[in-house]
């Protein structure tokens, strides 16, 4: 049971902002996510763990230059954290007390880190300073020692770098270049031109430094990439250029030993410049996305790339692709909503342009990405092009509905496109195009299906600003040359008053049609598709509807921009009741009676859970979050939670979602913050008695019938004890296939489980040598020892009978032991 108490948390999925670190060997990815850290395996592309503890965005993380198995960590919360990331806790804590922006940790410097924090007093203007770490005994500690290293330094961690072992740090904004020497004590300023060309401007962008020799790389707005040298003199300085970008270079890397660069763009190519020459480059294209941050393995053997779409690509030294991670993609606008798939309860929504994401919430990754405009997207503002603006799904994932629109002045461009899932595929199939389903942009589409395995009982109804909805059925299709046996058509169009049409959703059972103009709200009946009633008190355009569900299905709710939640009730065609709330998100909960309303006024976000029987909420969240909250979505639980407060008893059978302004997806847990991160991986490690895996399961069947066949056959299968009790068998059984590496790596590890020692084979020869030689029985007595407990075992079931058994001899023993080496086991396929 868990504790009564709700907490919000961020999800977070994907990369952050901070960017990533491969420690060395590079097995592990660790990555700043949200408010966490987070593990990824290299080989399998899992996240292995989630460390949480700060209270706000992790800015920064930096392998421990002193110990490669434990992680710095920096935070908006002002706080430091040391992790021992194998284990996954937070070792020490350091309370710096201001905002830390980036993070910085040398090898020479032994007990001090670099942050960037803002310059107290003055606004928009921050310092790097160095953080003196103490080394007392405790885990939460204070570090309030700080020494000031630059002044008038960029917020972003990609402008300041740390070059020559640590010997000096330079550090850009905007068109100034400043570099401090340590032992020198000598700050160095320099600038380049300010005049706009037609590529662009000349301001800094990003900076890396040599790891070797006094060389600066700096990237700039226009595509170039400067390199500076001699910088310790003021005047004499000097710098080359190097140029391929068409746009702003976003991040450098050095290469660990210096001898090349890497360098990403807007152009979603990574570039890698030889010995600093522009014309030995080599490429790797079509990343996917715009490249935003490279990270370097600390042995150079691995570097990995993260990208716009929330996605980290990992990358060998020889420029080849190796693996990608992908987070859930943020896109600029989410047109489509939160959507459920009910087959794989993943989320859908907008993913790259003119795709949909289904992202999965148990492993944090994107299950995969459907194509529903399937044209060319180009890079290029100004350019008005096809994007998917609505999508719904049918009761059990059968059917698939999308909407796409091309934004035009005069007419937008529209295709209703209707995808049925192929078993044998694994995957949706454009089955009906429409165009121009209506003559206006579709504000809202929705699914009727009682019954799925029926057709007939299956309707589309999409609303649209061309005052009208329309009514989808499945047809039979009579074009020979179809490869489907139906299509879908148009059956029917409702109106009102040439009132717009703004939303429309389905009864519980399907017999009523709820479809809002405007101030109004009709209801229809789904048969006849005769007007039944309609609703229009208070005033004020209707945003979102819902029908109540089991117990409450004779209640319609409404939430209208005037600020006011509606309770209409459907059998006295009435009002029910009404509450005074600006309500932005209205979600009803499929698996109960539940609804939750989330408000957005005085610059924060309100939750209201209520039943549409009780006008007062079960459950109220006040300052949910700063966010404005745009979406939400109630996504079922594999298995019910069980919960000791009647309060939180909505939060049961689902969970619930919300998707902020800032793309930020949160929820809310009952569970403790271990356990929510607690990676499911690590849980099946602990409850190693448990079959975890199909195989296993499969597996342990079969194995207690055959020791049930080798009790009653009376026979040992030491072999098989020893292959049981293998911690390399255990481990191949009880880990998810899709975690498992090669089985050219296990392959080795398995077959030496099986092998037997060859000093015990020795042993065991040398004993019966000594026993064909002598009747003695001192001389191996261990072996005996052993034989004796056997035969207890073997006999213990016939003893239990109460039958007596007769002592042998040492001859007879003898002939018996040569017996049982003998391998009998071809007689069990008879």
């Amino acid at each position: 049971t868990v504790a009564a108490g709700v907490t919000v948390a961020r999800c977070s999925p994907g990369g952050g902002a901070a960017g990533s670190r491969l420690p060395s060997p590079p097995r592990y990815l660790l990555c700043a996510s949200g408010d966490f850290v987070k593990m990824y395996s290299v080989g399998t592309e899992e996240t292995l763990r989630v460390m949480g503890g700060h209270g706000d965005l992790v800015t920064g993380i930096q392998l421990n230059p002193h110990n490669h198995m434990q992680l710095y960590s920096s935070s908006l919360d002002g706080t430091i954290k040391l992790w021992d990331f194998m284990d996954g806790i937070p070792i020490k804590t350091f309370a710096v007390g201001a905002k830390l922006l980036a993070l910085y940790a040398l090898a020479s410097s032994e007990d001090s880190v670099f942050v960037v924090i803002p310059k107290s007093g003055e606004r928009d203007t921050f310092q790097l300073v160095s953080v003196k770490l103490t080394k007392a005994a405790g885990q939460d500690l204070e570090a309030k020692e700080l020494s000031v290293v630059l002044d008038g330094v960029d917020v972003s961690p990609k402008h300041t770098a740390f070059g020559r072992e640590g010997e000096y740090v330079a550090s850009v904004k905007e068109v100034n270049l400043q570099v401090y020497f340590f032992k020198q004590k000598q700050l160095n300023r320099f600038s380049v031109s300010a005049i706009k060309t037609k590529s662009g401007n000349n301001h800094f962008t990003c900076i890396a430094c040599h790891p070797t020799e006094d060389c600066i790389a700096t990237g700039h707005a226009d595509g170039k990439i400067r390199l500076w040298r001699n910088f310790y003199h003021k005047k004499e300085y000097t710098f080359s250029t190097l140029h391929w970008h068409h746009d702003t270079v976003k991040d450098l890397a050095f290469s660990v030993e210096g001898d090349s660069l890497l360098s990403g763009g807007v152009e979603s190519v990574l570039v890698l410049w030889h010995n600093e020459s522009d014309c030995q480059k080599d490429f790797l294209p079509r990343l996917g996305s715009a490249i935003e941050y490279i990270s370097m393995s600390s042995d150079g053997t691995l570097c990995c790339t993260l990208h716009t779409d929330n996605r980290i690509t990992i990358i060998n030294s020889n420029l080849r692709f190796s693996k990608s991670i992908q987070g859930l993609i943020k896109s600029t606008d989410i047109k489509t909503g939160l959507v459920v798939d009910p087959r794989t309860k993943a989320l859908v929504l907008n993913g790259e342009p003119g795709h949909l994401q289904f992202y999965c919430l148990q492993s944090d990754q994107q299950l995969f990405s459907l194509d529903i405009v399937q044209r060319q997207y180009i890079h290029q503002a100004g350019l008005n092009q096809s994007d998917l603006v609505k999508v719904a799904f049918s009761s059990q994932g059968k059917w698939l509905a999308t909407v796409e629109e091309r934004e035009e002045v005069t007419d937008p461009e529209l295709q209703l496109k209707l995808w049925f899932y192929d078993e044998e595929t694994q995957s949706f199939k454009l089955n009906t195009r429409i165009n121009t389903p209506h003559e206006d942009h579709i504000t809202d589409l929705c699914f009727r299906d009682v019954d799925e395995t029926e057709d007939d009982s299956l309707i589309l109804v999409t609303a649209g600003r061309d005052c009208v909805f329309k009514v989808w059925v499945m047809v039979e299709d009579t074009d020979p040359e179809a490869q489907q046996s139906v299509s879908w058509s148009c059956d029917f169009v409702g109106s009102y008053h040439n009132y717009q049409a703004t939303n429309c959703c389905f009864s519980e059972d399907g017999s009523l049609l709820a479809v809002s103009f405007e101030e109004t709200v009709t209801v229809w009946d789904s048969i006849t598709w005769e007007l039944k009633c309609t609703f229009c008190h208070p005033p004020g355009k209707i945003r979102n509807i819902c029908f109540g569900r089991l117990t409450c299905s004779k209640y319609l709710i409404g939430a209208t921009d005037y600020g006011f939640l509606c309770c209409w009730n459907l059998l006295s065609c009435a009002l029910e009741w009404s509450a005074h709330l600006n309500i932005l998100v209205l979600q009803p909960d499929p698996l109960s009676e539940h609804i939750a309303a989330v408000s957005w006024l005085s610059k924060e976000s309100s939750l209201f859970v209520f039943k549409p029987n009780e006008p007062r909420p079960i459950y109220i969240q006040r300052n949910l979050c700063k966010e404005k909250i745009q979406l939400a979505a109630f996504v079922p639980r594999d298995e019910p939670e069980t919960i000791a407060s009647e309060k939180y008893l909505w939060l049961r059978r689902s969970q619930l979602f919300f998707l902020t302004d800032t793309q930020e997806l949160m929820t809310l847990s009952t569970k403790s913050l271990e356990e929510r991160l607690t990676p499911s991986s690590k849980q099946l490690a602990v409850e190693e008695s448990l079959p975890v895996t199909p195989f296993s399961l499969l597996l342990g069947k079969h194995r207690r019938q055959q020791s049930q066949e080798d009790i009653d056959l009376g026979k040992l299968a030491l072999h098989n004890k020893h292959e049981r009790d293998s911690p390399a068998v255990k481990e191949l059984l009880h880990t998810p296939a899709h975690v498992l590496p090669s089985a050219s790596f296990l392959c080795p590890i398995f077959i030496n489980s099986l092998l037997i020692s060859k000093e015990n084979e020795s042993a065991e020869e040398v004993a019966d040598e000594v026993e064909m030689e002598s009747e003695k029985t001192e001389g191996d007595s261990d072996e005996e020892r052993d034989v004796t407990e056997m035969e207890q075992e073997d006999t213990s079931p016939v003893e239990l009978l109460g039958e007596m058994t007769c002592k042998l001899s040492k001859s007879q023993e003898k002939e018996l032991r040569k017996i049982r080496k003998m391998d009998y086991s071809w007689i069990s396929a008879f």
